[in-house]
């Protein structure tokens, strides 16, 4: 079992990338096997709605970063995906990597997964963020464990939000639980 977390922010080791490994580190501690990937300073070009992916079964853009990291959404059990809030969803860069998984959509190749969704917010929107990242989850047919919200601009200040730390970590305990359930 592996569990893959997949962070959509520009900032490598920004906030979103914070609270995804809090969950990570969940699962590292009770022995499983976990994969962390930013799209930071990756290029994902937009889905340019060709519907060529329905006849060639994948997205038929090749000279981006996408499909080696579609790849290890492919390969794992649980996919952690977290995005930082921009005007109340998913920042764009994310967005673009959520709809070339188009692609995969007709013949159900995501489907069977467990899914977290993640958000972080300056302020506010948190909450709209993480309804987009569950529809792209709940579209390709992951179960949901649950989402994590948190608040934080500058780098680390997610740590200074308790209640987030402490959902992440329970949602960490959540996959534990799934993955190995005779772990103390």
């Amino acid at each position: 079992m592996k569990v893959l977390g997949l962070s959509g922010s520009m900032r490598k080791e920004g906030n979103t990338a914070v609270l995804i490994n809090v969950i990570l580190e969940r699962c590292q501690g009770a022995g499983i096997v976990t994969e962390f990937v930013s799209l930071a300073g990756k290029k994902i070009h937009p889905c340019l709605g060709c519907e060529k992916c329905k006849e060639k079964k994948c997205c038929v853009i090749e000279n981006d970063d996408w499909a080696n990291i579609i790849n290890k959404v492919l390969d794992c059990d649980v996919l952690v995906i977290g995005s930082p809030t921009y005007y109340y969803d998913v920042c764009g860069h994310l967005k673009n990597f959520i709809d070339r998984t188009y692609s995969l959509y007709h013949d159900h190749k995501l489907a069977g997964r467990k899914g977290v969704a993640v958000a972080v917010q300056a302020h506010k929107g948190a909450s709209r963020t993480i309804q987009t990242l569950e529809g792209f989850l709940s579209t390709h047919e992951f179960s949901s464990l649950g989402s994590v919200e948190g608040n934080g601009y500058h780098e680390g200040e997610v740590l200074a939000d308790k209640e987030a730390i402490e959902n992440a970590r329970k949602i960490g305990d959540k996959i534990v639980r799934l993955i190995n359930p005779h772990h103390k």
